[in-house]
């Protein structure tokens, strides 16, 4: 376990440095390193456990300590993140070992100080630093819910105080485990009655919520189901694909959505999975090819140039578009640490595909828009610009299982369970 560690912890300090988004730095240490199943396990809940608590675990620190923030060596206060978050958050490692652990990795020099802290915190009960009555919501949320003040200042902004604390406390659970069933091969009802423990999801009429000792990767390997969140599965549901249609998925990588709309066509007609990325193309074809779905057609293409051919030949177009993700921070933590205002440099790529797929829809046919992410300027406003810009556009009403909107939703993890989603139809006029 101390060679986990240590592993753990020069992947934390070089991913901080770097700027490295966490679950590829995670990836590429994990393939070079030699570790029982235990271990990987292990090293992977202590970095994304980490990463997730930063903001929460440094305010432990800086309260602690009586010394400036910047007097503490970097590799010193990761040392001290991985101690303190295995005190807090993870009951099968003893505090014992967690305390001695984290002295052993540390510098000579330090060894006293990381002691003293850990074990201070300790017999004072574990307590988070208790901050002045007078402090902003967003200093106490950012301290509860381990996100960055701007961020928390955002989301208070968008929803209120209340609603905001209520959004990030549902983020800092971990999400179910969500898939779309293969319906070409069996029903909803027969996957659940086979897999223990398994639950239909409460809106998206082909999703199950599976336990988590399912057997996940040999469910997905055998093609009888692709990883999806409910919320992604609603946005297929709104599109509606139907037999015998022509589909166009405009950004489809990894392809959830396009294998989504092949099955409610029962494979029966065309859908078009377009990606700006050749190299992830792949990833489309190697699932349509273990779900048996042949109906797809898999291309390289800038979705924010419309195909001239392809003009006005669609019944139903699907912009999921490239986003700031804010609705997926407790699948992704190293999304709070993200600069929310550089967000803004989406809008005109969001804007553009949307504006294409409009190109591509025929007169009566349906676009469907969609984000995973919870700023409105690139969900309500971007609509609205996009409606005042085409009136030949209006918004459709739609009811997924009960979950009914006049043309906009914004789905929630606190409300409903599912990532942070927004989903807009739009009916072109005949």
């Amino acid at each position: 376990m101390a060679g986990a560690r240590a592993l753990t912890l020069d992947l934390l300090v070089r991913a901080e440095a770097a700027g490295q988004y966490a679950d590829r730095a995670l990836s590429a240490a994990l393939d070079r390193a030699e570790l029982s199943p235990a271990d990987r396990g292990f090293v992977t809940a202590l970095f994304y456990g980490v990463t997730e608590r930063r903001v929460t675990l440094d305010a432990i620190i800086d309260d602690r300590a009586k010394l400036a923030p910047s007097a503490i060596e970097m590799r010193v206060r990761t040392i001290l993140r991985m101690a303190l978050y295995q005190l807090l958050y993870l009951d099968r490692v003893p505090d014992h070992a967690a305390i001695n652990e984290a002295v052993e990795l540390t510098p000579r020099r330090s060894k006293g100080f990381v002691n003293a802290l850990l074990r201070s915190f300790c017999r004072d009960g574990k307590k988070l630093p208790v901050l002045p009555e007078d402090a902003p919501a967003s200093a106490r949320f950012s301290v509860a819910y381990a996100v960055p003040v701007p961020l928390a200042e955002r989301l208070i902004g968008i929803f209120g105080q209340t609603r905001a604390e209520s959004v990030l406390a549902a983020f800092t659970h971990h999400p179910p485990h969500t898939v779309r069933v293969n319906t070409l091969h069996e029903s909803r009802e027969a996957f659940i009655a086979s897999v223990p423990g398994s639950a239909p999801t409460p809106y998206a009429p082909h999703g199950v919520i599976l336990p988590p000792e399912a057997p996940l990767l040999d469910l997905v390997r055998a093609g009888r189901c692709f990883v999806e969140d409910e919320a992604s599965q609603i946005a297929v549901a709104v599109l509606g694909a139907r037999p015998g249609e022509r589909v166009l998925d405009l950004c489809a990588a990894p392809g959830s959505k396009s294998f989504g709309a092949a099955l409610d066509m029962g494979d029966r007609g065309e859908v078009w999975s377009f990606d700006l990325h050749e190299n992830k193309l792949s990833l489309i074809r190697d699932g349509a090819a273990r779900l048996g779905l042949t109906c797809l057609h898999v291309a390289a293409a800038d979705a924010r140039a419309a195909d001239p051919a392809k003009l006005g030949t669609f019944g139903r177009v699907l912009c999921d578009v490239p986003c700031s993700g804010l609705g997926v921070l407790w699948k992704k933590p190293d999304v709070r640490f993200k600069d929310f205002d550089g967000a803004k440099g989406l809008l005109p790529v969001q804007a553009a595909i949307l504006a294409a797929g409009a190109n591509c829809v025929k007169k009566g046919g349906l676009l469907v828009y969609s984000t995973c992410t919870l700023l409105p300027e690139e969900n309500e406003e971007q609509v609205r610009r996009f409606l005042e810009a085409h009136p030949d556009f209006t918004p459709e009403h739609f009811d997924v299982n009960g979950l009914a909107a006049d043309g906009t939703i914004t789905l929630l993890p606190d409300v409903h369970d599912t990532d942070g989603f927004f989903v807009a139809a739009l009916r072109k006029k005949d």
